[in-house]
């Protein structure tokens, strides 16, 4: 194993753990509210739940997605070394979570996988918008209660967005379910 993918694979589990401990800690799982003071939660059980809500290969998406938090934005790029565009930050999870090869940009990534409604929107969806007057021009990776992850525009880092700003409502084109290959 290559330094870089060592050093990536570090970065991923610290901030993936970071996380998960930042839910338990803060008692919301996105945006669900702790239960009463009186019912005794563990942390593993909290974990459960998350688990619950995600199935195991789209978590893996997420948290691959997570662990690229705070990588600089660069047009054109797809390697966390040198920056992520948004399609590249897309690209780059699905082929390290599921070895899933997906087209470079964000219109010709629109064309793959199904159709999926707003309302049906699960964790590792794509989410696509229009940002630059055109359609399909922008892509992230919706996580759960309406939050997606992406890489913005220049200047910008890896964050997490949420779709009901509106902002993103007005701009929102689509969402697509790519299938994982070993389900």
């Amino acid at each position: 194993m290559t330094t870089t993918k060592t050093v990536a694979r570090v970065h991923f589990f610290a901030v993936a753990g970071i996380l998960v401990a930042s839910f338990w800690v803060a008692g919301n799982a996105f945006g669900r509210e702790s239960l009463p003071a009186t019912e005794p939660v563990s942390a593993l059980s909290r974990l459960h739940g998350l688990t619950n809500e995600w199935s195991n290969r789209a978590s893996e998406l997420a948290l691959r997605a997570v662990g690229m938090l705070g990588i600089h934005y660069k047009y054109g790029s797809n390697t966390p070394e040198h920056g992520l565009d948004c399609s590249g930050l897309v690209q780059y999870v699905f082929k390290e979570a599921w070895g899933k090869e997906l087209p470079r940009t964000s219109v010709e990534i629109s064309r793959v996988g199904e159709r999926v409604d707003v309302a049906e929107l699960q964790p590792g969806d794509l989410v696509f918008y229009n940002t630059l007057r055109r359609g399909f021009s922008h892509v992230g990776i919706y996580l759960g209660d309406s939050k997606f992850i992406h890489a913005p525009s220049a200047g910008g880092k890896v964050r997490i967005e949420s779709m009901n700003l509106n902002y993103w409502k007005k701009r929102f084109n689509g969402a697509r379910r790519i299938q994982d290959t070993e389900q």
